[in-house]
């Protein structure tokens, strides 16, 4: 007879097993599943299957950390983040997916911690572009410059990872930007015209014997390849070395001005610097520029009149000033004031394209004197610089303002063709294709515009034609 005492737990046990035995098998199943449903990309999905799996594979920590990837690259960082919680020991994508996932809710701080742990683990590339981007973010420009450095020795051939270096060291250390960014040229044709700019300007500030203003040819510099950022940090290294450096302090107010229409917010409007740079030298004509650039984009145009007008005063050769004067009396509706100093610009410096072709730009924008005045202008312009894109541009403007469309489209489609990346030139052929009645031609012109510039001034200038045209 069977012992009682025996037969108890082997029945019990024996439950247990029919209820237990079927968990890995499901656990299974939930983790082929999820894996189909990953390489269909269909990610939510996939991280509600593979944590599914992980709940009934508590032994393996591994499928919560493939749940997290999952659920990130299906847009939910928070889940994510739950997820990526019960992992014990992240796999390299798991570093980078995590480091994403703080970069994603704004948690850059996090993100820099994050992915320093990573790189303990793990000495790769992809955790190093994440981290540099990360101090990009706090605009910590020392560390980004550690990881530059770590990013190009693990890749001697990253042509953007020297150029973005040779940025920031024409603020850090200015003497060895140079062969960083000629070294990025060379890798990579592209980066060429920025380095060429900044090449002169590296020269240009090294021959200058004040340590400050160095520092502002070296900021202007970086605001002429777009970098507004890094020439925020140039002029505030120039006033911490001169506090009274006038045109440092106008110099950041613009640049100011441009972070905050590039971002797209509105941020500081840089009225404060113009302020203090005014308040240290009242006689530079950089500052009056500047400051009469803020009043016009703020579309205060009798005191862009009134700094453009001292400008002239202090420096009464420079015909940039009588342009400047003119296009104050335009925006003011004084279109012969306007005329008048736009000529007296072309008198200080007869041999320049530019003040011919914005005299008759003026012309053409404002319909006047398009025969006499603005089609001698424009053809003046040409004929000094053949291949200037602004001079032709201006020649076809007057062409379309006066009604000569075949015309205006002959040196628009050359213009075009030679210089694909002048926008403004596409516009106005868009322009000239609807005079003619070519609807679908200029629907192709404007959306390319769109295209190639879509948070710019000649996207949105695009954006509003086709609204008007094409709604």
């Amino acid at each position: 007879m069977p012992d009682k005492r025996i037969t108890v737990p082997l029945v019990l046990l024996a439950l247990f097993a029919a209820v237990l035995a079927p968990i890995p098998f499901m656990g299974r199943v939930w983790l082929i599943r999820a894996e189909a449903e990953f390489v269909e990309e269909d990610f939510a999905a996939a991280a509600k299957s593979y944590a599914q799996a992980a709940r009934l594979h508590p032994w393996r920590d591994d499928l919560w950390e493939k749940a997290g990837i999952a659920v990130a690259r299906a847009g939910n960082h928070l889940q994510a983040l739950e997820y990526f919680q019960h992992v014990s020991m992240l796999t390299e994508e798991g570093w980078i997916w995590l480091g994403v996932t703080h970069m994603t809710l704004g948690d850059f701080d996090t993100s820099v911690v994050v992915l320093k742990q990573g790189l303990q683990f793990y000495d790769s590339a992809a955790l190093y572009t994440l981290l540099s981007a990360a101090y990009y973010s706090r605009n910590d420009m020392e560390g980004e410059r550690d990881v530059l450095e770590n990013l190009i020795r693990l890749n001697a051939g990253d042509a953007h990872a020297y150029y973005r270096l040779g940025l920031l060291l024409t603020v850090l250390e200015p003497e060895q930007a140079l062969i960083h960014l000629m070294f990025a040229a060379s890798l990579d044709p592209q980066f060429d015209p920025a380095v060429q700019s900044l090449r002169s300007a590296l020269n240009l500030s090294a021959a200058q014997p004040d340590a400050s203003q160095q520092m502002v040819t070296n900021g202007r510099a970086l605001g002429l390849v777009k970098e507004w950022g890094l020439a925020i940090a140039a002029f505030e290294k120039a006033i911490t070395l001169d506090k009274e450096n006038a045109e440092a302090w106008a110099w950041l107010g613009e640049a100011k001005q441009q972070v905050s229409a590039l971002s797209g917010l509105k941020g500081e409007s840089g009225l404060f610097e113009l302020d203090k740079a005014v308040l240290f030298d009242h006689t530079s004509v950089v500052v009056r520029g500047l400051r009469a650039l803020y009043w016009s984009r703020n579309q205060k145009y009798p005191q862009m009149l009134a700094e453009y007008s001292l400008a002239a005063r202090y420096e009464p050769t420079n015909p940039a000033w009588q342009a400047g004067i003119g296009d104050a009396y335009a925006k003011r509706g004084d279109l012969i004031s306007a005329l008048a100093a736009y000529q007296y610009a072309t008198e200080l410096a007869p041999n320049e394209s530019t003040y011919w072709s914005l005299l008759a730009v003026f012309c053409a924008e404002n319909g006047v004197y398009l025969d006499d005045i603005g089609l001698p202008a424009a053809q003046k312009a040409v004929k000094i610089s053949p291949d200037d894109p602004s001079a032709l541009d201006a020649l076809a403007q007057v062409y379309l303002a006066s009604g000569r469309y075949a015309n205006a489209e002959q040196v628009l489609l050359d213009l075009v063709e030679r210089f694909p990346d002048h926008l403004s030139a596409h516009i106005h052929l868009a322009v000239t294709y609807l005079s003619q009645g070519n609807r679908s031609s200029a629907f192709e012109a404007l959306t390319r515009v769109q295209s190639a510039d879509p948070n710019g001034a000649y996207g949105e200038a695009a954006g509003r034609l086709l609204e008007q045209y094409f709604p």
